[in-house]
Formats: C-alpha cells, sequence, structure tokens
C-alpha cells in the first residue's frame, strides 16, 4: 500500500471537509442576514431590538420589538446557570475527590446520559412536576420564569460536571500524594488546593452552560407560558428561541413577520457566537492547557 498516496488523499478529504463546513456555516449566516433585511428596512434595528411589543399580527396597531423577548432569554439562562452552579460544582467534588476510581467510572455515564435526553423529555416533566408544584402552592399559572429556569438547570448540568470534574480530577491526581505525605486531610486540601485551582475551569463551564441555555428551545416553551411580557421570576414570558419555534409556521413567506422571526434568530445567533469567542478567549488568554 502506498502510504505516501493516502496520506496525501486523507489531507485533501480532511481539508475538503472542513471548507465544505465551512461553507454551509457561511451560507446559513448570509441567509438569515438576508431574511432578516427586509424588517431592519421596514422598522430599523434600533426599533427592532429595544421595542418592547410584539404584535405582528395586529391589524390595528402592529409592532415588532423583541427587548423584552432578549431580556426573558438572559434572565432564564442566567438563572438556570445560578441554580445548576452549586450543584454541579458539588457533584464534581464528589465525583473527583470523593468516590473510589470504580464507582465513579459506574456513575458517571449516567450523568452523561442526562446530556443525551431529548429536551422534550426535559419539558414534559417540567410540565406534570414543577408547574404542578407552583399551582399546589397557590400560584394562579405555574407557567413562569422560575419554572424555566429550574429546568434548564437540569439540561445544563452535565456540561458543567463534565469540565469541572475532568480538570478536578486532574489536579487531584497532581497534588494527591504530596499532601497524603504532609498530612493534610482530604477536605482541606479539595477546599483549599482543588477548588481554588479548578475557578478557570468553572468559569468556562458556566460559559458553556449559558450557551446551551440561551439555545434551548422545546423544554422551555413547555414550561413558561409564552407571553412577549417584561420577565418577572413568577410570571410568564418568552424566549427567542420559543419564538421562533411558535410562530414561524403561521408566519407568512416573504412578510415582516416572517422576516422579524429570522432577524430574531439573527439575534439569538449573535449571542451565541459571542459566548463562543468568550470561551475560546478566556481559554487561549488565560487558560492553556489547563481545561
Amino acid at each position: 500500500m502506498d502510504w505516501k498516496k493516502l496520506d496525501k488523499f486523507f489531507e485533501c478529504f480532511t481539508k475538503g471537509v472542513t471548507f465544505f463546513s465551512f461553507f454551509i456555516l457561511s451560507f446559513i449566516i448570509i441567509f438569515i442576514v438576508k431574511e432578516s433585511l427586509s424588517l431592519f428596512k421596514e422598522i430599523g434595528v434600533i426599533d427592532f431590538i429595544f421595542g418592547k411589543r410584539w404584535y405582528p399580527s395586529s391589524y390595528s396597531n402592529p409592532a415588532m420589538g423583541i427587548f423584552n423577548i432578549i431580556l426573558a432569554t438572559i434572565y432564564i439562562s442566567i438563572l438556570s446557570i445560578v441554580i445548576a452552579f452549586p450543584v454541579g460544582l458539588g457533584c464534581s467534588i464528589f465525583l473527583s475527590c470523593v468516590l473510589k476510581e470504580k464507582t465513579k467510572n459506574i456513575l458517571k455515564p449516567y450523568i452523561d446520559i442526562l446530556a443525551g435526553i431529548p429536551s422534550v423529555i426535559y419539558g414534559f416533566l417540567g410540565l406534570i412536576i414543577v408547574v404542578k408544584f407552583f399551582e399546589i402552592l397557590g400560584r394562579p399559572s405555574g407557567e413562569s420564569v422560575l419554572s424555566g429556569g429550574i429546568v434548564l438547570s437540569i439540561m445544563v448540568l452535565p456540561f458543567m460536571i463534565d469540565v469541572c470534574q475532568e480538570t478536578m480530577t486532574r489536579i487531584r491526581k497532581k497534588y494527591e500524594n504530596s499532601s497524603k505525605s504532609l498530612g493534610i486531610s482530604r477536605w482541606y486540601m479539595i477546599s483549599e488546593l482543588i477548588v481554588p485551582a479548578s475557578k478557570k475551569a468553572m468559569i468556562v463551564s458556566i460559559i458553556l452552560g449559558l450557551g446551551r441555555a440561551l439555545g434551548e428551545t422545546m423544554a422551555v416553551m413547555m414550561v413558561i407560558g409564552n407571553a412577549p411580557i417584561f420577565p418577572k421570576l413568577f410570571g410568564k414570558a418568552q424566549t427567542i428561541s420559543s419564538l421562533i419555534a411558535l410562530e414561524m409556521g403561521m408566519a407568512e413567506v416573504g412578510s415582516v413577520h416572517y422576516s422579524g422571526l429570522f432577524a430574531s434568530g439573527l439575534c439569538l445567533m449573535i449571542m451565541i457566537l459571542l459566548i463562543n469567542f468568550s470561551v475560546e478567549f478566556i481559554k487561549n488568554r488565560y487558560l492553556g492547557d489547563e481545561v
């Protein structure tokens, strides 16, 4: 077998696949921007982003502003991270520093499975457990920002745990023998050495979880009530992704409403791209090979 020809073929193949992926991504971005242009010409970018009314189908006073929807998207995403982070940190410490390697290898796949469960399942469980729970407590409607935040926090947990526990395990293996030889207790080693040394991995896990939460659609749509109003903790709200999923089917192709949904998608894409660039910047600028 001619290995040089095989290497050359593999090199050309990987280059071709890379350029094709870049082409597909560029095509998607150009298509979304093109479909959004008619809205920006009709309403203007500032009025679209900072407008607080979303009534595209109103005959008397139509309005297409997504400020409340952008706020709700960010609010629910940050709320989910606030709920998930302490739990994720505890699980990471437990998996990396407390459990024996054999037990960890049994439990870890179960956490990974959480990342593979379809979001509609999370949404359904949120609807019958979280929403019902708030209704039992006396809330007129269990569908709220808090319900969305709780469901999303469960969905982002596997990503946060994965990043943190890998780093903590590596740090524990590096310093465990030295700590034992100095007579340092395990909990002192965790609190004073492992957790502080893992703070950069925690930051990356938060940013990754935030990116995951921003783009989630189905589960959030099922538990937040889908009302394009100013988001409050126990009130209904609507995220960008749920707005697109709910209204794209009823929007006439080529209409301003149709263009407005693409413009909403463009806003969401820019937010997620900023998150991804932040991750790359932090990794390259501050972390190196630590994460």
